[in-house]
């Protein structure tokens, strides 16, 4: 598996490639206001999907 492939968010599934692009598109990260809104209203379960916390 390339680096640009590996899951940063467990939670969402979003990819190291997927966050740069994002930012690098809009100048911000839309990706990272998408995730503090749904850990607001659903949370999230990283300890339990992240297998490095394993």
């Amino acid at each position: 598996m390339s680096k640009e492939s590996d899951l940063v968010c467990y939670c969402f599934n979003y990819t190291r490639k997927q966050i740069e692009d994002d930012y690098i598109n809009n100048k911000r990260s839309t990706i990272l206001e998408t995730i503090v809104l749904k850990m607001k209203s659903i949370g999230c379960n990283c300890a339990e999907k992240n297998p490095s916390s394993h």
